[in-house]
């Protein structure tokens, strides 16, 4: 047996409750060495570099 509501649910009050079930923004950000735009705290798919002293993933050019 499912419940069952006591009062009607306004609107605004769906609209207020249904607000936080939106995907997140995705973030975006520069690359410190080529300053290109990539997905925060993730590998830099241009260059393979992550954060400012690490390069992690050698990327060929075609």
């Amino acid at each position: 047996m499912g419940a069952c509501p006591k009062h009607r649910v306004s609107k605004m009050s769906q609209r207020n409750r249904r607000n936080h079930y939106r995907a997140p923004e995705i973030t975006l950000a520069k690359c410190p060495q080529c300053f290109e735009t990539k997905l925060a705290h993730r590998v830099c798919p241009a260059c393979g570099h992550y954060s400012k002293k690490v390069k992690v993933l050698d990327v060929e050019k075609a």
